[in-house]
């Protein structure tokens, strides 16, 4: 083979030519195997190969591999070619060792020990050969033993450009791989700075660099947000010839205004006014320039421009704070509803989702309506149809509920089988949330099981019949609907078993009318009997003993089929046990035992849709559920999950109770079974004083945990703390390898707050733990009943934890929630204020001008008042104002001040032992920028306390 110099290794492509022109695997094989000998006898054989040589076979062992052929010679002379002054010969070095030298190779050393010495040279073209190799290992050994001279390297003066682009990506890797070796805290300045750098390159490489180490320490590198934001402004308002190397089809440096974008979001609004105020102008430039005409007809000129732009409204919508900005946002998603490109349709359904979950842009999301469902209808992709879906689930509260539940239920008889399940879910739970009207419900859910009966779970049919047993007023409209619905020809088996239970509880309701009499009702059913599975006949056949004690009239037909051997020597053995026990009760017991065993099933314990935990197993990362209850993020954290408790205590029927499919539900009084199975998780009582009866999971004896430590906030917690003070939901907490989301719900006196971590990591947290604990100041204030949080969670996955809260009395103090795990065998500590605060308990109240001011003056005595003036910390916006005074849980009253810029207020606060009224004046002065805060109430520590919340909002 011809080894001569300048021939550009033809060597080398004679040898991929001849692969190349094998005709069969087993050729190409031959070919393989007949090179790697010739290859081996030279490295062996040959002491005096040159460069060049080493550097062709080299090349052939890389090409080999990369066919798939396993290589396990030649590294030592890929080692050598790393001492080599030729470029092109160190670079194939570099380039084995990058490919086939493992982290744990014994060849490290020398390896290590060449890069030492590249990384000291002079030549930049070395340096780069170096750097690109450890960002390729990126091994422990070589983080401790050169990682320490990339941040000086990176930092320095002398560096050229092209060097520090490298040092920065390499850098990056090495944090990623081995944080702990590379100590970053004397360099964090500096390496902030480098977003002021000249060079775009370099920028762009700092930015990657800076995000990563953002998410592992925000607070050290808080102060990049004032320079990322002055970076980003001159990228967005200068001129495609400004950046002309860095601009991409007419768009600025696009890749690098992603990058400054998703930088700026894991921190809440600059606290700086100007850098707010610039970071606004950034944002609503970015928006202007969406509205220009293209400058290119290229489909690279609007990708480039729509990156920028949809990331510029995740920013905007992570910090939820400008209304503005967030209907300009939502209109400008809204042109692209309608765009040719599908990729656009969805990209903006998915971020409108966001959008709704938003107090400033719910209402302006809504407008879009018409288009969605018109989306829905037409569109051809399966993935868009899926977000608008979650989008018109999101959109959804008391005012288009019926709408949004009709398109819904009109789409799903021709909807794709894929989306049919989460689907009936979700119009399951818009029903029952926004029924004002609980015969709408009842409706809803029978044309649910009537379209899709195959796709509604247990959950759905178990749920209307709790609530129609629990509401009086709706019971005899479910038994005539549910009666009319079982004469259709073709009946679902979901049906049968609906209209088996409540027809067997209030069946008596619709027996005057001649067309449901008890024996029509009984038949009616009795012809779905032969029909179903065992499951759902058990299920009758409970129905026929309710039908004895309700119609004591048809009891010998009943008896009849209960005897009949189809049903005595029935080979299912649950099916005859229940004929053979349901007939000797019928026979043996007095008309008032009966009665007494086969009482009407008492109220179900009020408690959350179990439906809302089959959607989250459905899709863990489902959108918020409709307008009235927002959560954030993709943020969206999902409904929590109801615990199962354990069954309550059998009823005095043993053989009765154990014919139940499913465990027995709570009985009121005499000894009432529910034979149908119904109560699947019911939650135990709690105690008599706590009146938690309505949350929906009580999780057991688990006491708070008693007494604070003395560790300091997580970094950031306290400002993710503040923005909960005027919304029940959203992300408590997120670094790259947690996300903690909020989900709560008040009651009066009573909270229910569900926290959801979620593993952003592929590896699994060990020894998890969350502990709620209590300072000494509230243990009397405040009751809290918590579930344990399971020890493991899995890479991607995402667990909750529940609190039961009831306050009990005035605190000032939130709660403190201290997690631990261990990741990657590092143990990870956060210590985070959960937001349970005392004005969570407020309920606004409505009071006209005369019953104001009487009151406002009747509480005029010193103590009884707490007055601030402060400087404005965030632009004096009315509707903004609003928001945030509603939000806090006060009521906004009309025409009580003479001054129509003031915010008169008023709100109760529940505690368990009393209730306090609370009167707000808020007086802004815009020319001083200035606010007057006065707040009224019968118990100083309250004022005080509302006012101190109220006063870090405004």
């Amino acid at each position: 083979m011809p080894t001569v110099k300048g021939d550009g290794m033809r060597g080398l492509a004679v040898f991929i030519s001849d692969i190349r022109n094998c005709k069969s695997k087993e050729a190409e094989i031959k070919r393989i195997n007949k090179e790697l000998a010739n290859i081996r006898s030279k490295f062996k054989g040959d002491k005096t190969l040159d460069g060049y040589q080493k550097k062709k076979y080299v090349c052939k062992l890389l090409f080999i591999f990369l066919l798939g052929h396993d290589i396990d010679f030649g590294h030592m002379e890929a080692v050598n070619l790393l001492s080599s002054n030729k470029y092109t010969e160190k670079q194939i070095g570099y380039l084995f060792i990058s490919v086939l030298v493992g982290a744990s190779s014994d060849l490290m050393k020398l390896v290590i020990q060449s890069i030492k010495n590249d990384l000291v040279s002079r030549n930049p073209i070395h340096i780069n050969l170096a750097l690109h190799c450890m960002a390729n290992v990126g091994s422990r050994e070589m983080a401790d033993s050169v990682g320490g001279d990339i941040p000086k390297l990176l930092t320095s003066g002398e560096t050229i450009d092209s060097v520090k682009q490298s040092a920065g990506l390499t850098l990056l890797r090495l944090q990623r791989s081995s944080p702990e070796m590379i100590p970053l805290g004397e360099w964090t300045s500096r390496i902030i700075h480098l977003l002021n750098d000249q060079h775009m390159g370099v920028v762009t490489s700092a930015t990657s660099l800076i995000e990563a180490l953002v998410r592992k320490n925000p607070e050290e590198y808080k102060s990049c947000v004032s320079l990322a934001v002055s970076r980003l402004s001159r990228i967005v308002t200068a001129s495609y010839t400004d950046l002309q190397d860095y601009t991409y089809y007419f768009v600025p440096a696009p890749w690098l205004s992603v990058k400054l974008l998703r930088l700026l979001q894991n921190y809440p609004p600059p606290e700086d006014a100007s850098v707010r105020t610039r970071l606004t102008e950034c944002l609503e430039t970015i928006l202007n320039k969406a509205q220009e005409p293209p400058k290119s007809k290229k489909v690279q000129h609007s990708n480039a421009k729509n990156a920028v732009l949809f990331e510029a409204i995740n920013l905007i919508i992570h910090m939820d704070s400008d209304p503005n900005l967030l209907v300009r946002a939502c209109n400008q998603l809204g042109q692209f509803l309608q765009h040719k490109e599908t990729n656009l349709r969805y990209l903006a359904l998915e971020s409108m989702c966001l959008l709704a979950t938003s107090e400033f842009s719910h209402e302006a999301v809504k407008k879009h309506q018409d288009t969605v469902i018109t989306a829905l209808k037409t569109e051809r992709d399966v993935s868009v149809r899926q977000r608008a879906v979650d989008l018109l689930y999101a959109m959804c509260d008391r005012s288009n509920a019926e709408e949004i539940v009709g398109e819904m239920l009109e789409y799903l008889e021709s909807a794709d089988y894929s989306i049919r399940e989460e689907m009936v879910l979700k119009v399951a739970i818009l029903a029952e949330k926004y029924a004002v009207d609980y015969t709408w419900y009842v409706d809803v859910i029978l044309n649910l099981i009537r379209i899709a009966g195959d796709y509604v779970s247990e959950e759905v049919w178990y749920r209307v019949i709790q609530i129609v047993i629990n509401r009086d007023d709706v019971q005899g409209y479910a038994a005539k609907t549910v009666f009319e619905a079982l004469q259709a020809p073709a009946c679902h088996e979901n049906m049968v078993k609906v209209g088996g239970y409540i027809l067997g509880e209030f069946g008596n309701l619709i027996a005057g009318d001649p067309r449901s009499s008890p024996l029509v009702q009984f038949q009616l059913l009795h012809s779905k009997y032969h029909l179903c599975s065992p499951n759902t006949r058990g299920l009758l056949l409970s129905t026929y003993i309710k039908f004895i004690n309700l119609f004591p009239e048809i009891k010998s037909s009943i008896q009849e089929i209960l005897g009949s051997d189809n049903n005595l020597r029935n080979p299912d053995v649950e099916l005859q046990q229940r004929c053979i026990e349901y007939l000797q009760l019928s026979t043996v017991a007095s008309p008032d035992v009966l009665a007494t065993v086969l009482e009407e099933m008492p109220p179900f314990p009020e408690r959350e849709s179990s439906i809302l935990a089959k959607l989250k197993k459905k899709k863990p990362t489902a959108t918020a559920e409709g307008g009235e209850e927002k959560e954030k993020e993709q943020r969206t954290i999902p409904q929590a999950q109801v615990n199962n408790a354990e069954p309550s205590a059998p009823a005095p029927l043993p053989t009765v109770n154990n014919l139940n499919t499913a465990p027995s539900g709570g009985s009121s009084g005499g000894a009432v079974v529910d034979l149908l199975g119904l109560d699947t998780a019911p939650a135990p009582a709690a105690p008599a004083s706590s009146g938690l009866n309505f949350l929906a999971d009580v999780f057991g004896d688990q006491p708070a945990t008693n007494g604070v430590d003395d560790d300091a906030l997580t970094p950031g917690a306290e400002e993710n703390f503040k923005k909960f003070f005027c919304k029940q939901n959203g992300v408590l907490f997120e670094n790259d390898l947690l996300q903690i989301g909020i989900k709560a719900e008040y009651r009066q006196n009573l909270a229910r707050v569900g926290v959801f971590f979620g593993n952003k990591t592929t590896f699994q947290f060990t020894n998890f733990t969350s502990n709620l604990v209590l300072a000494d100041s509230i243990k009397s204030a405040v009751s809290v009943q918590p579930k344990a949080v399971e020890p493991v969670v899995e890479g991607g996955a995402q667990v909750q934890q529940l609190f039961n809260i009831e306050c009990v009395d005035s605190f000032s103090e939130a709660p403190l929630l201290k997690i631990s795990f261990t990741h990657t065998s590092q143990v990870q500590k956060l210590n985070l204020k959960l937001p349970v605060i005392i004005s969570k308990f407020l309920e606004p109240a409505e009071m006209n001008s005369e019953a104001f001011f009487t009151r406002w003056k009747a509480l005029s005595q010193p103590d009884q008042e707490c007055q601030k003036i402060f400087k404005a910390q965030f632009p004096q916006d009315t509707e903004q104002v609003k928001q945030k005074v509603l939000g806090f849980g006060l009521s906004i009253l009309q025409g009580i001040d003479p001054n129509p810029d003031n915010f008169v207020s008023s709100a109760i606060l529940h505690t368990r032992n009393q209730q306090v009224g609370c009167l707000v004046r808020l007086e802004p002065n815009k020319q001083m920028q200035m606010y007057r805060l006065t707040i009224r109430s019968t118990k100083p520590e309250i004022s005080k306390a509302l006012g101190d919340l109220l006063e870090t909002q405004f």
